[in-house]
C-alpha cells in the first residue's frame, strides 16, 4: 500500500508532460477538530493519488491547510470526495488566478503540530470567535475609511512583489512576528479603528482575527479567501482592483499577476522587477528578486562565490556540500547582505505617526 510519493520531480514532469491534460491549480484551509490526524492523512493520500492530485497538505488536529494541482478533468471527482467528509463539505476552493501544470511535482500530505505555523498557545483565547469576513467589494469600502488601519499578515518577501495600496506590510519573516508586532503598534488604536487584515488566501487571518478580539481590538475584519478570492470576485463583478503587483504563491509558479504594477526593484542591480527566484548554488538556494539581466551575467546565481560554485562540475559540487548544512541565507528571503539592493529596512508604522500625534 503506497503512502508516500515514489516519483522525483522530473519523472513527474515527464509524466504530466504525457499525459496532455490541462491541470488546475487551487487552495483551501478548514478549522476543525481531527482526532487523529495520522489516520486521516493516511486516508487523503490513498484517495488523491490515484486521482493524479499533487500539492503540499498539511494535516493537524486543529484542521487542513491545503495547496495542490490535479487534472481540470478529476475535479468533479475530488470535490465529490472532500463533500463526504463532514467538515469539508462544500468548503470554498480558491481556484488560482494563472495556471501552471507543473505548479507541483508531488503529492505531500504532512502531519503537523499545527496547519500555520503561528507560536500560538490556543488554550489561552476563542481560535472559532474571529473577525467579520468581507467579501470584495466590501473590502474595497472599508480601506478607503479614514478609521481603517489596512494590515498585510504576510511575511516581507510576500508583501515586496505586491500588497494593496496603503497597506501596512510588516517586516518580518514568520507570520508569528508580525503578532506582537501589529498589537503594540496599534494598541492606543484598539477601539477607535477598523483593523482590516489580508493574507494570500485567509488561514493566517482566520487565526490572527480571534487573536486580535482576544487582545482586546473591538473593529477587526478579514478580507474572505485573500487575495485570491479578491481578485475572482474583482474580474467578476467589474470591481475595482486595489492590489498592486504581484501575489506570491508557494508552489512552483511563485507568484500571480494581479495587476501590471512593478513595485519591486531586482536586488542585485536594483531595476524594477518582482520575479522571485531561487539561487543556482544548490549550497545556498537564497530566493531573492533577480531580473532577466543579472540572471544572464550572474549564471542565476546570487553572488560571485556562488556562480563560481555553480560552475564547477557537479559531483564536485556534491562534495563541497558534504557534510554542510543549508547557508543562514536561504532563511534570509531576499535579504542576505550581499545584496546591495534588498528591501529596505523601515519602520512601517510611520504610517500611522500623525494619528498618533494628533
Amino acid at each position: 500500500m503506497q503512502l508516500y510519493n515514489k516519483l522525483s520531480a522530473e519523472e513527474r514532469a515527464e509524466l504530466i508532460d504525457n499525459a496532455g491534460k490541462s491541470r488546475l491549480t487551487l487552495s483551501f484551509y478548514q478549522y476543525a477538530k481531527i482526532g487523529n490526524p495520522q489516520i486521516f492523512r493516511d486516508h487523503l493520500f490513498l484517495t488523491w493519488d490515484p486521482m493524479e492530485v499533487l500539492g503540499r497538505i498539511y494535516v493537524a488536529h486543529e484542521g487542513i491547510n491545503g495547496q495542490l494541482s490535479l487534472p481540470a478533468d478529476r475535479f468533479n471527482e475530488f470535490k465529490a470526495h472532500l463533500d463526504t467528509i463532514d467538515f469539508l463539505k462544500d468548503i470554498r476552493l480558491n481556484i488560482a488566478v494563472e495556471q501552471d501544470n507543473k505548479s507541483f511535482l508531488k503529492l505531500k500530505v504532512k502531519v503537523r503540530n499545527k496547519i500555520v505555523a503561528d507560536g500560538l498557545n490556543d488554550d489561552t483565547f476563542d481560535v472559532r470567535n474571529i473577525g467579520v469576513h468581507v467579501d470584495a467589494g466590501k473590502f474595497n469600502d472599508l480601506i478607503e475609511d479614514e478609521n481603517t488601519v489596512l494590515v498585510d499578515m504576510r511575511n516581507h518577501y510576500e508583501s515586496e512583489i505586491g500588497h494593496f495600496k496603503n497597506a501596512v506590510t510588516p517586516d518580518v519573516d514568520t507570520f508569528r512576528e508580525s503578532l506582537d508586532i501589529i498589537e503594540d503598534d496599534l494598541k492606543a488604536h484598539k477601539e477607535d479603528k477598523n483593523l482590516v487584515m489580508y493574507c494570500t488566501g485567509g488561514i493566517r487571518c482566520e487565526k490572527a482575527s480571534a487573536y486580535f478580539k482576544h487582545k482586546g481590538f473591538k473593529n477587526v475584519f478579514q478580507l474572505e479567501g485573500g487575495i485570491i478570492e479578491y481578485t475572482r470576485q474583482v474580474k467578476e463583478d467589474k470591481l475595482e482592483n486595489k492590489f498592486l503587483g504581484q501575489n506570491f504563491v508557494f508552489d512552483e509558479r511563485r507568484a500571480e499577476r494581479i495587476s501590471d504594477d512593478v513595485i519591486a526593484n531586482c536586488h542585485q542591480c536594483g531595476t524594477p522587477f518582482d520575479v522571485h527566484t531561487n539561487c543556482a548554488n544548490e549550497a545556498c538556494h537564497l530566493l531573492f528578486i533577480q531580473c532577466d539581466n543579472c540572471k544572464t551575467e550572474m549564471d542565476s546565481c546570487c553572488s560571485t562565490a556562488c556562480k563560481e560554485i555553480h560552475a564547477l562540475p557537479y559531483e564536485e559540487q556534491k562534495e563541497l556540500r558534504k557534510g554542510q548544512g543549508n547557508s543562514n541565507d536561504i532563511f534570509k528571503k531576499g535579504r542576505a547582505d550581499h545584496l546591495p539592493y534588498k528591501k529596505d529596512l523601515r519602520n512601517i508604522f510611520d504610517v500611522l505617526k500623525p494619528q498618533k500625534e494628533a
